[in-house]
């Protein structure tokens, strides 16, 4: 039995609308109009003789054969682009990179591990820490790169993450609005902490720090545990955590950025890969969370 060939194209425009969940967003993944990412997906279609979407015009979810097909394409487009890359961008060399605790927790790990699976000749010295030492590091010539939260001592770079800043307390947590705020915080210098300061002291909430931590990590594990409440970027919400919705006591919160420094100081042929990596990653990953 002869079987059908599916071109790279149809099956990065399917993984592009599996992941985001409708085809605008896809359609800017992959840089194309959403007509033609819906001729992509007729046209896969077509080839299998099968849907791998049940549509209708509230709703787009995978049928069981699309599941089926997702699995095998998200092999197939790696394995794709891995020959690809190691063909016409052989990266070879050693890349110092500073990456803030601030940046996507959650997606960071699976990121890295793809990009050293499509740079193999590149070999990466990680370190992570908080903004201001991976600074101070990259001001000492240690590293060549640095992704940190952009404040006052980080002003320039290239903004490559936004992110919504929540009050978060443990899941069942109550605040008692007759005494101060109990704050869990980092020590100064911080921006967290100077929003969290900033944004009581505008509506005259008196607060007191019922804890200190050194790290992010030892920051969710003391509101988790219920000592008291801090302030994070919404991709630092999980088990145990709660964004607090009571805006007269918990005042709105601004939005953080976080910025890339170096690029234009490193070895282009060794950051210009790990740039557009990223900001292909953070796209997708945008439209993903949007829709």
């Amino acid at each position: 039995m002869r079987f059908p060939e599916l071109e790279i194209d149809l099956l990065r425009a399917f993984v592009a609308v599996a992941e985001t969940g409708s085809f605008t967003a896809a359609a800017e993944v992959v840089a194309r109009s959403q007509s033609a990412v819906s001729q992509k997906i007729l046209r896969l279609e077509e080839l299998l003789g099968r849907r791998v979407f049940e549509r209708t015009s509230r709703s787009l979810a995978l049928t069981r054969e699309g599941e089926k097909l997702l699995v095998g394409a998200r092999r197939v487009l790696e394995q794709h682009d891995i020959t690809v890359r190691s063909l016409l961008e052989p990266a070879v060399g050693n890349l110092r990179l500073g990456v803030s605790e601030d940046f996507v927790p959650g997606l960071l790990p699976g990121m890295l591990t793809r990009f050293q699976r499509l740079h193999p000749g590149l070999h990466l010295e990680l370190m992570t820490g908080l903004s201001h030492g991976l600074l101070e590091a990259y001001e000492a010539g240690r590293l060549d790169v640095v992704i940190a939260k952009k404040d006052g001592a980080a002003q320039r770079g290239r903004v490559i993450w936004r992110e919504q800043l929540d009050w978060i307390a443990a899941v069942g947590y109550r605040p008692d609005f007759d005494r101060p705020a109990p704050l869990v915080m980092l020590p100064p210098p911080c921006t967290y902490r100077e929003v969290m300061v900033q944004a009581l002291d505008s509506v005259r909430r008196e607060w007191f720090a019922a804890c200190t931590a050194s790290s992010l990590a030892g920051i969710q594990a003391a509101v988790a545990g219920g000592l008291g409440v801090t302030v994070l970027g919404r991709s630092f919400m999980g088990a145990g955590l709660q964004a607090l919705r009571t805006p007269e006591h918990w005042p709105v919160l601004p939005m953080t950025e976080i910025v890339l420094i170096g690029e234009e100081r490193a070895e282009a042929e060794l950051v210009r890969p790990l740039v557009a990596f990223l900001t292909e990653s953070l796209a997708g990953a945008a439209q993903a969370g949007a829709a």
